[in-house]
Parts: structure tokens; sequence; C-alpha cells
């Protein structure tokens, strides 16, 4: 091996080393001639560095050379980058607020499943799964436009944080003009299958949104109508509750139709307020399931000789329990996402008025059964929560979280109350649909009416944009608050919500059940269960013995069908 003091060892290291020298001399160079290098970007700063993507045709003006229009050009740019990302947000949060109550579906299938007997299982949770698509089909066909589509065919216009939907713009209205609207508006007449006008994006998220909502309304019935209702009857009105009846009543309030416009027509307030559904969602669906019970009858059995009450026990409890969880869950998504705006600062104190006011109907109902009744009662604990979530769902922007805490602790108790009346009025409803979404959606409305605190809400229904009330930026005001004006405009809603549903939905129910020739079952399914005859499959093969209908005994069915005395 040669040593490092060979003349060839010592040119080669005098080469190299000279190598190194010019290569650091020319990095040198080159470093003091080009610009510094970036510094790494710890705290996403990078985001408020305008370019070509996030300002499209945005070109940094040279201040002391720009020209005004060259600075004009550059805050218009700006201008219109930034509201493409509040647009965005409203966007994503609307329909992350769809996702959560489309959820929702589950939690009613549990529920109402878990609520009625083990026989008739597959059939109630088929008609849960399924109504979300039938109710969609109405809804889309031509429900969406009948609701929505003349958003902006009166004076309200419609949600300024997805844009207004300017396409949304054919109203059917009656009466003279005021305050620059054609009359009082009925129903929209534009974006029938989101084709035309529809086709927009701000109304397809719009669409998804609402419904969703409608959705909600659509499966009360499902609980009310229960272990007795033909799939047939129930595949058939579900599309006409998405496609006309709830459509219909949803347009007067939040299509700008004429209950929304009581408000800067008549002076009632800032006319029917219901910010995500009270009335709307829960009290359409109430009524119906209401009328839809009295038309198909009682269940085989739950009525004895001289008024006796037969209790039917639930099957399971533990999914009850779940699903009512899943639905206290979505229902941040239906309150919190009403606002359609996720730069709402408003968003926060409406979550939290929803959980206050489910937190207080849950105690309050559970103190009231146990000592009034003896027990806490698993399912009357249950529907105390959903009875406080719908009580609040109308006001649950313009409440204070002590108005929510009181709104939810009147709900937990009077949904106990209305359980008892309608089973001593033997209207027989096996989940507690018309109490917990009926009662207490009337009592959501009429809370509006008294709660509101004025803090939130202004120009509401185009009220007092500027003032209220003589007072700037007042919004909607409860009589608690001085306004005894929103309590009328509230309780015409509520009238007109019933009498709407209960004439529309009980005479298509009722026309249905004339067309199939009933809208039940035979005595002999409703006695041997549903899943069978009615969906082909049992809920629970392994756990519980089936009997075909023609299998029960003929002394039976005439029995259990006989007029109690």
């Amino acid at each position: 091996m040669k040593s490092f003091s060979h003349p060839r060892w010592r040119q080669l290291f005098s080469c190299l080393t000279l190598a190194v020298t010019l290569l650091v001399a020319f990095a040198a160079t080159a470093r003091a001639d080009d610009p510094a290098p970036p510094v790494p970007d710890k705290t996403g700063a990078f985001q408020t560095t305008p370019n070509a993507y996030s300002v499209p045709g945005y070109t940094k003006p040279d201040p002391d050379k720009a020209t005004s229009k060259e600075l004009a050009v550059a805050v218009d740019a700006v201008a219109q980058s930034a509201s493409h990302g509040i647009f965005a947000s409203n966007f994503t949060w609307t329909l992350i607020a769809g996702f959560l109550v489309m959820f929702m579906q589950a939690g009613f299938a549990l529920v109402e499943t878990g609520l009625i007997r083990a026989k008739n299982a597959a059939h109630t949770m088929s008609m849960n799964f399924m109504v979300y698509a039938l109710g969609m089909f109405g809804f889309f066909v031509c429900g969406f436009a009948l609701m929505c589509g003349g958003l902006n065919g009166t004076a309200i216009g419609g949600p300024a944080s997805l844009g207004g939907t300017p396409t949304l713009h054919s109203m059917f209205t009656v009466g003279s003009s005021v305050n620059g609207d054609s009359g009082w508006g009925l129903f929209g007449t534009t974006g029938f299958f989101l084709s035309g006008n529809g086709y927009d994006s701000a109304a397809i998220v719009l669409f998804l949104f609402m419904m969703v909502f409608m959705d909600t309304t659509a499966t009360i019935v499902t609980g009310a109508c229960a272990e007795r209702w033909s799939f047939k009857s129930f595949f058939i009105f579900s599309i006409f509750i998405g496609g006309l009846i709830y459509p219909i009543f949803g347009c007067w309030v939040w299509g700008g139709g004429w209950l929304a416009q009581l408000g800067y027509r008549v002076g009632l307030g800032h006319g029917a307020v219901d910010y995500a559904g009270s009335g709307v969602v829960h009290l359409q669906g109430g009524a119906l399931a209401l009328v839809t019970a009295w038309l198909i009858g009682p269940r085989i059995g739950k009525y004895g000789k001289n008024g006796k009450v037969n209790p039917v026990p639930a099957h399971h409890i533990p999914m009850v329990q779940i699903g009512t969880f899943i639905l206290a869950f979505g229902w941040f998504g239906f309150n919190a996402g009403s606002s359609l705006a996720g730069a709402d600062g408003r968003i926060g104190i409406i979550a939290t008025n929803t959980m206050v006011a489910g937190m207080a109907a849950t105690v309050s109902g559970v103190v009231y059964m146990w000592t009034v009744h003896g027990k806490p009662d698993p399912s009357m604990m249950c529907n105390s929560l959903l009875a406080g979530l719908v009580a609040i769902t109308s006001p649950c922007a313009f409440v204070t979280p002590v108005g929510a805490f009181i709104i939810g602790g009147v709900a937990g108790v009077l949904v106990v109350w209305s359980v008892f009346f309608f089973d001593r009025l033997k209207i027989d409803d096996p989940v507690g649909a018309i109490s917990v979404h009926g009662t207490n959606g009337v009592w959501g409305l009429v809370a509006v009416g008294l709660f509101s605190d004025g803090s939130y809400g202004a120009g509401w229904n185009a009220v007092g944009a500027t003032d209220y009330l003589g007072v700037a930026g007042r919004g909607v005001t409860g009589l608690f608050y001085g306004d005894s004006k929103q309590l009328m405009a509230q309780f015409v809603e509520v009238g007109v919500g019933i009498a709407w549903n209960v004439v529309a939905g009980g005479l298509i129910f009722w026309a249905i059940g004339k067309v199939l020739g009933s809208n039940r079952v035979s005595a002999e399914v409703e006695i041997a269960g549903l899943d069978i005859p009615e969906m082909g499959a049992p809920g629970y093969p392994e756990f519980i013995k089936h009997i075909a209908p023609e299998e029960v005994p003929a002394a039976e069915v005439a029995m259990a069908t006989s007029p109690a005395e």
C-alpha cells in the first residue's frame, strides 16, 4: 500500500481541495445573487398569501407604481376569493349537517323497532329503511319545487348564506302586492326533478338539507301506525308526504310563503318563526301520526273493556336507548345546521341550547315518572329526552340557555301527560310519536313566542332589518321580552299546521285505504306477526316462533276483533 507521502496521492488531494474550494466559492456567489430561501411555515401562514389558486387572476400590485385601476382589480380579486371561501364553508357546513340529520334515520329505526313486539321487527325496521327512499322520491319529483321553488318569489328571499338561490324565484301567489311581492305565497313552481332552475349548485345543497328534514316527518308516521299498517299503504302514503303534504306547509313557513309573510304584511311580529322545525318537521309528523293512527285504529288487544289500557311491552329497550342517543347526536345537525352558515356566530349557542333542553327534559320526565308512577320507566325516559329536543328545535336560536332549560323541563313532563291523554282517547300510538313530536312541536312553536329575547334574528322574514320595537339590531322577540304579536303568529302556525295535515293527510290516507281495500293488515296477519306475511322474512328467526296467519285459530280472531264493551 502506498503511503500518503507518495507524489500521486498528494496530487490527487490537491485536485480535490481545489475542486471543493471552487464549488464553495461558486455556491457563495450564487447565494449572494439569489433571493433569500423561504422560511419553513410552522403555523399555516401561507394560507393568507394570495396565489393563482386562492385568488384566480390575482397579480400583486407594486405599491409605488400601481394605478388606481390596477389596485381596484386586485381588491376585487381578493373580495371574490373571500366570497368564495365564505360560501364554500357554508356549503360544507350545510352538507355535513345534512349528513348528520340523515343518520337520524338509523336512530328512528332503532327506537321504533325496539318499542314494538319482536314478531313485527323486520316490518317496522323496513318501513324506517324504505321511507328514506320513498319520501325522497316524492321530494325529488315535485316536493322540493313546491316547497322551495318560490324562495325568491316574495319579499323574504332565499338564504343569503348560500348565495340567495336566485334561480328559485317562481311562486304561485294570490292577493295584492305588499313590499314588492306579488301577493301571498302558496307554493313554488320551479325546480321539479332538480332540473331547469333546480339544476344549480346552491339549490341542490339546499335540496339535500331540506330532504333529510322531510324524511324525519315521514318516518314519524311509521311509528304511530306500527304493527298493523299494510306495507302497500305505507309505500304510497310516504310518497305523498314527500311530494305534497310536507312541501306545501313547508313552503308557507320556510319557502317564503304566507305564514312567513305575516310579519311584514300584517304586522304579526316576524311572521311565523320556526328556526329548525318544531312546526314544519315535528308538528307535521305528529299531526299526521294522529290522524293516521285514529283512522287505522288501535292494535288488537290494546284497549280492553271499560276503557282499560293493556300495555304492549317493548321487545328491546337497549335498542331504544341506543337509537335515542343517535337521534340526540344527529339533532346537533338538525338545529345548528339550520343556520346554513358555518360562519354564523350563533351556532354554538344553538347547539348548547339543544343540549341543555334535552338534559332538562330527561331529568324532569324521569323525576315525574318516578314520583307519580313509582318507577323511572326507560322508554318514557327516552321519550322525555326526545320531547325536549323537539321543543327546542324552533326556539333554539332565539332563547337564552336558561330559557332552553325551562322549555326542556316543561317538555319532559308534557310528553308523559300527552301519552296518557291519548291512551284515554283510545288512540293507539306504539312509540309515543304523537306526544313526542306533535304535542311538543306545538310547545316548541309557542315557546318562540314566549322566550325569544331579541338578541338574534334581525331582519328575519324581511322584518326589522335595521331596528325592531325601536331598538337597533333587535331580532325575534317573545311575549316575556315585550312583543305579544310574535306569540299570535306562532299560534297561527300551530293552527294551520294541525289543520292542513289532519285534513290533507287524513283525506289522502282514507283514499289510499279505499283504493287498496284497507290501510291495515288482516286480523290473522296482525296476530301472527307482520314480518313473514308482509316482508317475507322474520326479524329474529332463531329467537321467536313464527306462525302463519292461516294457523291463527278462528276463535282467537273472533275474540280479538270483537268490540270492547
